[in-house]
């Protein structure tokens, strides 16, 4: 009994670790500095289950050259997304502007997407998107903790568009 608790145990904790070490692996993504001087190509509010959200989203000059010669995103291509917070009222409700849109607060995070050869090859089938991978960062530019399996999973259906959301707004 002893000895199949102790396996259970071990098997336990042997999953947990390539549980997390496959949505918490090392960044291969570098934060992009300079991301502020890429195209910002959607400014908006984010969709369900993102509703207190709003993104401004950045191309570099490798993403917008290729969708405009070919209407691909080539190897090098870098999407940088803002994730703002929604100013709230003392209620806690979302506010809105007269045009309906909620209004941009502080600054919560940059999540990127990397185009590079060989990206994705040690993630599960099903978590594949077209060798693009995926990082996010405080505003600071340190690493934020966040299971990326979660953005793989998300992007991963949507291969006609290659894993991107906002395709055509760059078009």
């Amino acid at each position: 009994m002893l000895r199949t608790i102790i396996l259970a145990s071990i098997s336990l904790v042997l999953g947990l670790t390539v549980a997390f070490a496959d949505g918490h692996k090392k960044n291969e993504i570098e934060f992009p500095k300079d991301y502020k001087s890429f195209k910002n190509y959607f400014s908006g509010d984010r969709l369900s289950p993102n509703d207190g959200q709003i993104i401004r989203i950045f191309a570099n000059d490798i993403a917008v050259k290729g969708m405009k010669k070919d209407g691909k995103l080539p190897y090098g291509s870098v999407i940088a997304a803002e994730i703002h917070k929604a100013k709230k009222d003392k209620d806690g409700k979302v506010i809105e502007s007269d045009l309906g849109r909620r209004v941009r607060s502080k600054l919560a995070a940059i999540a990127v997407m990397e185009r590079r050869k060989g990206f994705g090859a040690n993630v599960p089938a099903e978590l594949k998107n077209g060798e693009w991978d995926f990082a996010v960062f405080k505003p600071d530019g340190s690493v934020a903790k966040k299971d990326l399996n979660t953005c793989r999973a998300c992007h991963a259906p949507l291969s006609e568009t290659q894993h991107m959301f906002s395709i055509e707004h760059l078009q």
